[in-house]
Formats: C-alpha cells, structure tokens, sequence
C-alpha cells in the first residue's frame, strides 16, 4: 500500500522536485562558476550558466546591450581570444535571494593592462543567469 501511494502522480512530483532541487546550483554558485570559467576563458563553461534568452544592460541608461545566448557568445569568445591575461577579482560580493551583485576589478581585456572596475547584478533563475546589468564607474 506504501509503494502505491508514493508511485501515485503526487509522490512522482514530489520525488523529482525533491532531486531537482537537491541538485539545483545556488545562484552564488551559478555565478561563481560563470566567474571561474571567465578566468579560465572557457567559453562552453561561461555558456553553460547563460540562459537562452539572457539580457544584458546598460544601468546608467537602462538600455539593453545584448541579447540571446548567441550574442553573449559571440562577444565573450571574440574577448577571451583576444584576451590572453583576462582576470577579474572580486572586490566584495552580496547574495539578495536570486540576486548576485558583484564589485570587480578586471585586468587583460583585449591585451589592456588598465584596471576596469565594474559592479555587475546578476539575477539567477533556475540556475541559469538570466540578466546580467553593468554598473561602470565611470557612468
């Protein structure tokens, strides 16, 4: 009788939301391991915490910079190849539910020895990286 109740459409749904979950990456994790593989230039490892649909913007203007796993890809390959010293370190970092705010400071972009610091918000959903919004200093 126990068997059949868990077999039971409620007990499947329970049961696989109970290993999705347990298996599920928090979002510092998400984002901690988009981080690494950015460090690493591994763009399958940086593309495989982007959601498909991922959006990046602009927070001084609220404009939207980039759009879709495609273009994400696109640019980021193009940086990390042209960035052999590539390295960002994080300077403070705050988790807000699935929010994570990260104060960077990123050396090697396109061959550069300048020292970029930007804050980045990323909202985590489903541990994919669903928008990426870019504070610069500078703005």
């Amino acid at each position: 009788m126990m068997i059949n109740r868990f077999l039971s459409p409620f007990g499947i749904i329970l049961f696989l939301t109970i290993k999705l979950s347990a298996q599920m990456m928090t979002p510092e994790q998400v984002v901690q391991k988009q981080l690494d593989a950015y460090n690493q230039r591994n763009i399958d490892q940086f593309m495989s915490t982007m959601d498909p649909e991922v959006v990046f913007y602009n927070f001084a203007n609220g404009e939207r910079t980039m759009e879709g796993a495609a273009a994400c890809k696109a640019y980021y390959a193009d940086l990390f190849e042209n960035s052999p010293k590539l390295h960002s370190n994080i300077l403070n970092r705050t988790v807000f539910g699935n929010k994570v705010i990260d104060h960077e400071s990123i050396i090697g972009r396109n061959g550069s020895a300048e020292v970029v610091e930007l804050v980045l918000i990323y909202q985590v959903d489903l541990a994919k990286i669903t928008k990426v919004t870019v504070l610069r200093k500078h703005d």
